[in-house]
């Protein structure tokens, strides 16, 4: 990979982590969104990846989006990147979690409400502010809706208002809230639950909830029944999963 200006990047046991790394605040411009959708494609063609964790450098985990590139001359470039990011994160066939540290708001939500998985140590931050510049904020007036619900959704974007970690999680925002002090190990106890399974497997359960949002019940079930049955179980994972629960040792996973 080529050498990254504003990430530190790492895969070690099947699992990227991705780290903002633009001091102070991690405040997202074109360049570095540039960088992070060049990232995100290398992740979604990794057949092997487990996992993304998006984590920070730095007092925030991200303070939102360079203000100089809403510039009318700049804005048209600046959306189309941004949007890019949310389009390559829901692409991406593995749980995406954002590991928030610090301030996270802005764009910088945005980016988080757009992960699988929030987890955030109880001194985060949460906030729409982009309505104190005279702005809204694009993906999360989509976004908050479903996890928050319209009128709530409303309040986060039209107030500008900060939530502590655990307002958040009352909320809806997200679900795990770690003290300070504990949340590296929080996280990592959640990621190795998740290393342990076939890359494979973790692909098709994420694509089974996926798939099947907004859709009917009856066509819900058909389809998701189908990935079952016709993709599932022709997995030789799959029969790994049945034959070492029988015999009483760890799978062993071929990906396949």
């Amino acid at each position: 990979m080529t050498e990254l200006k504003f990430f530190n990047y790492d895969l070690t046991d099947q699992v990227v982590r991705l780290t903002l790394n633009r001091p102070k605040h991690n405040v997202l411009n074109i360049d570095m969104m540039n960088e992070l959708n060049g990232v995100l494609d290398r992740v979604a063609a990794d057949q092997d990846v487990k996992c993304l964790v998006l984590d920070a450098e730095g007092p925030s985990w991200c303070a939102g989006v360079e203000v100089a590139d809403h510039k009318p001359e700049m804005v048209d470039e600046m959306i189309t990147v941004f949007n890019g990011i949310f389009k390559r994160i829901d692409k991406i066939g593995v749980p995406v979690i954002a590991a928030v540290q610090g301030a996270c708001l802005g764009g910088g939500m945005e980016l988080a409400i757009a992960c699988d998985i929030i987890v955030a140590s109880e001194k985060a931050v949460f906030g729409q502010p982009e309505i104190k510049l005279g702005f809204f904020p694009p993906y999360a007036a989509i976004r908050l809706p479903q996890l928050v619900g319209p009128a709530k959704a409303i309040e986060i974007c039209t107030t500008g208002k900060r939530y502590t970690a655990q307002e958040a999680r009352e909320l809806g925002l997200l679900h795990h809230v770690a003290p300070a002090d504990e949340f590296s190990g929080y996280l990592e106890k959640l990621v190795k639950e998740i290393k342990v399974c076939s890359p494979l497997i973790i692909r098709l359960n994420k694509q089974a909830v996926k798939d099947n949002l907004g859709l009917p019940f009856d066509q819900a079930l058909e389809k998701v029944s189908d990935l079952f049955l016709n993709r599932l179980m022709k997995t030789a994972d799959t029969l790994e999963g049945i034959k070492s629960f029988e015999e009483k040792r760890r799978p062993v996973w071929t990906n396949s």
